[in-house]
């Protein structure tokens, strides 16, 4: 078995924060680490007690919704609660973070921001993170890794194909299932 890497490892934390978002335009999660150790985590949702996009709707004004937090600060406004430091603590993000959120990380003393997807990179953003010292790297997420039983389904169906193949099908039948099932699992085959 081989292990994953720690950036795929806080990634898919964050990925998995994402899953409990209430907004219902985009999912996204973020994890702060220190020292290889998760400080805090965050999902974009509404304030605690508040009503949620996905039961009432979104909110939305100047084409933002105002009722929801960005995971990144839901994570940085949890460490601010419980009084742990976030001084030179790197944080992983499913997307790449807006002008705001972009600003408390740097005021957080963040150094490093991790991030899966691109969206909407604001110039400004990009900017301000290399004025600051901010590194920023894309990590590629493994959609497998927080899948249940997801490397097991991939590739439980590759072993399905090579037998077909084995079996004497054709290959121009087997490499349109093999593109099926890469599209399908978000990966591609060997």
């Amino acid at each position: 078995m081989e292990r994953i890497s720690w950036n795929q490892y806080f990634m898919a934390q964050s990925q998995l924060l994402a899953l409990r978002s209430t907004c219902t335009r985009l999912t996204v999660g973020a994890t702060i680490v220190r020292d290889k150790r998760i400080i805090a985590g965050g999902y974009n949702g509404s304030i605690a007690g508040g009503d949620h996009c996905i039961d009432n709707g979104c909110y939305v004004i100047d084409n933002h919704c105002v009722r929801t937090i960005h995971a990144e600060m839901n994570a940085i406004l949890q460490c601010a609660k419980f009084g742990v430091p976030t001084a030179g603590a790197e944080i992983y993000v499913t997307h790449y973070p807006c002008l705001q959120c972009c600003k408390s990380i740097i005021q957080a003393g963040i150094k490093t921001v991790y991030y899966a997807e691109d969206y909407k990179n604001h110039p400004y953003a990009i900017e301000l993170f290399a004025k600051a010292g901010v590194f920023t790297e894309q990590v590629q997420a493994n959609p497998l890794l927080i899948e249940v039983n997801g490397k097991e389904k991939h590739d439980f169906v590759i072993s399905l194909l090579s037998q077909l193949k084995e079996s004497g099908a054709g290959d121009k039948r087997l490499d349109s299932l093999l593109k099926q099932a890469d599209a399908l699992f978000g990966v591609q085959s060997n």
